[in-house]
């Protein structure tokens, strides 16, 4: 989601107020869903901190993008708004986008890169969108973009970088607010910076003394070296897609120079975590994204014990294969899935000994995989992986000292 910002004039003061986000909620009232804050009581006791989510991936494209689309769609001007809209977006902006567009008779047009998956584009088709593929990367579809905005007079909509989509973001915390008063801190995912501005923007004059805390990726710190100063590598493979930004926007930049509090980066394994947790216990699903919040809250308990804090599970359109890889890792760093390697003798029987260990501490074995050829050992040894399912650690740990009691090498293969 590497999307260039907009650049505003030499001393521009960020055109965003609290007036802005109240004069959005009345816009874009009953055509989004007022999405539903509420308190974990599971989650509090495990984050110490009473803990509030509001979930956006209620929304109908499951996601928080609609808010702002809907409201720069409905304040632009008569003429160009018949024209149509356009942006560049493989993500939840696009949706939002063209599923408003569409109920409000708008034409929209998303450019995408050639290498974007089919899914994403038929997601975007399917809420009526039109989508044009266009170059290899997302700067080459973003400058296609910008592009056909002058060859076809189409008005273009930036994704973060707006003060009307940002205003409509901030409907969030509005609502958060309105609805839990008592919320005195808010964790909020940060990527270009649209979500932050507006629910920053709001809240602190609803309750100046709330505490606001921006969260990135670890590997997409784009808005954290801005603000703070620093120098960090941007670029990877994050579970966080949505907020994987590589340059944060010029306007947001400036809004949130003057708001956050603090700052915090979260790695791939509190986000992975964070994601298992909201599944299992709030029997909710989220992306990578929609984690961050209480990634950063587990993550930096510090900044947050004692506290009321308002988490916004911002998205929930995952890849189903990506979450059963995120759910099946989980089980392993918790210890209820785990590989374990075994050097044994190639011979008869062997196997049969080592299953009966795993009988007796009611262990589970899933596959094995032998290897006989690529190792160091001599040609009559074997090196066996066991992919097994536990009760818990204890129980696991528990049979690891058993193989080694019965003279077996045993190592567990370890995740990040």
């Amino acid at each position: 989601m590497n999307e260039p910002a907009l650049k505003p004039e030499a001393g521009q003061t960020p055109p965003l107020t609290a007036d802005d986000v109240r004069a959005a909620a009345e816009r874009i009232a009953g055509a989004v869903v007022r999405t539903p804050t509420m308190h974990s009581k599971t989650l509090s006791e495990i984050a110490g901190a009473e803990i509030y989510l509001k979930f956006e991936n209620l929304q109908f494209t499951a996601a928080y993008k609609e808010r702002g689309a809907l409201n720069a769609m409905l304040m632009m001007g008569g003429s160009s708004a018949n024209r149509g809209v356009i942006a560049a977006s493989a993500g939840n902006h696009s949706q939002g986008l063209s599923y408003h567009g569409r109920r409000l008779g708008l034409p929209v047009t998303i450019v995408m890169p050639r290498t974007t998956p089919t899914v994403k584009v038929m997601q975007t088709e399917s809420v009526g969108g039109t989508v044009v593929l266009e170059g290899e990367n997302f700067d080459e579809a973003y400058a296609h973009a910008r592009h056909l905005e002058q060859e076809l007079g189409l008005t273009f909509v930036h994704p973060f970088d707006d003060p009307r989509v940002a205003a409509g973001q901030g409907t969030v915390a509005l609502e958060m607010l309105e609805d839990v008063p008592e919320i005195d801190t808010l964790a909020i995912p940060v990527g270009g910076g649209g979500l932050a501005a507006g629910m920053g923007t709001i809240a602190r004059d609803i309750r100046p003394d709330i505490r606001l805390v921006g969260v990135e990726a670890e590997l997409f710190p784009s808005m954290y070296n801005l603000l703070k100063g620093e120098s960090l590598p941007i670029g990877g493979d994050t579970l966080a897609e949505g907020i994987a930004v590589f340059e944060p926007g010029h306007f947001t930049s400036k809004v949130l120079q003057g708001l956050l509090d603090d700052f915090v980066l979260v790695s791939e394994s509190q986000l992975e975590s964070a994601l298992a947790l909201l599944l299992q216990i709030e029997k909710t699903v989220v992306e990578g994204a929609g984690a961050a919040g209480l990634a950063s809250v587990l993550a930096h308990p510090h900044l947050f014990q004692g506290r009321k804090v308002g988490i916004v599970l911002s998205g929930g359109n995952i890849d189903p294969r990506l979450l059963a890889n995120v759910l099946l890792r989980d089980l392993a760093r918790s210890g209820r899935l785990a590989r374990l390697r075994l050097y044994m003798q190639d011979r008869p029987g062997s196997l049969f000994k080592v299953a009966k260990v795993f009988d007796t501490h009611n262990v589970n074995i899933i596959e094995v995989w032998h290897q006989r050829i690529f190792t160091h050992l001599p040609a009559k040894g074997l090196v066996t992986d066991i992919e097994c399912e536990a009760r818990d650690k204890e129980q696991l740990d528990a049979l690891v000292a058993a193989l080694r009691a019965e003279g077996y090498e045993v190592s567990q293969v370890e995740l990040n």
